[in-house]
């Protein structure tokens, strides 16, 4: 029989929503939606004035963005936002793509395919005229996909790639024309998933990563290799 556990005096209470968290997040959300760019320094003094705490918990808080690769230290210079070159974008796709078409065939050979009909609400939001809007509902649809499958280390998987993945997308937003570019891959990819074909859903998010690379190369032939980072 299993030995029951006993907790001891190394189990301390559980903090929720300490300040260094609050401010991880915060960080994650400015770096997310491109209020702090590729290649940007983040100075502490500047952040601790903003956030109005002292640089202890600012301190923690980067720190945990630096484990996540958010954070790039350079030495006798400073914190720095992760670069989006060519090879991380590349790379992380790589990840991205495995485990999209891994939870497309999850949510389809599970028997979960009528459930999706609630990702064609998501898709109807990518309408938003504002491009953020638009990039959140993106990002929505992507994590309900994930989160349908089922998969526990999928989520898991793909909740440590979103921040890299909404860069992207922030990135990615002057390359969509018009809004009816992006409702259109993600629609028939649902309708794909609800008919239950398995072979052209998969087809779709293969085309759908790959059009999503494409958009990624074109947006750094105008913006270059993101701002430049300061001294």
């Amino acid at each position: 029989m299993p030995r029951r556990a006993r907790p001891d005096d190394s189990l301390t209470p559980i903090v929720q929503d300490s300040t260094p968290s609050l401010i991880a997040a915060r960080l994650r959300e400015a770096i997310a939606t491109g209020v702090f760019g590729p290649g940007d320094q983040l100075g502490e003094a500047a952040l601790a004035a903003s956030f109005g705490v002292s640089r202890g918990p600012l301190r923690e808080a980067m720190q945990r963005l630096t484990q996540e690769g958010l954070l790039v230290s350079h030495r006798n210079r400073g914190l720095f936002v992760m670069e989006l070159d060519e090879a991380e974008i590349t790379d992380m796709y790589l990840a991205r793509e495995a485990i999209e078409r891994a939870a497309v065939e999850q949510v389809i050979t599970q028997g979960r395919a009528a459930e999706a009909a609630s990702l064609l609400d998501i898709v109807r939001e990518m309408r938003d005229p504002e491009p953020q809007g638009a990039a959140s509902a993106d990002m929505r649809w992507h994590v309900a996909l994930v989160r349908l499958s089922g998969s526990r280390r999928l989520r898991a998987m793909h909740a440590s790639l979103i921040t890299q993945i909404r860069m992207c997308l922030t990135r990615m937003d002057p390359t969509f024309q018009a809004a009816e570019d992006r409702v259109a891959e993600h629609e028939a990819l649902t309708r794909a998933i609800l008919a239950e074909d398995l072979e052209l859903a998969d087809r779709l998010m293969r085309e759908h990563m790959r059009d999503g690379l494409e958009r990624l190369g074109h947006a750094g032939d105008a913006a270059g290799s993101g701002r430049p980072a300061q001294p």
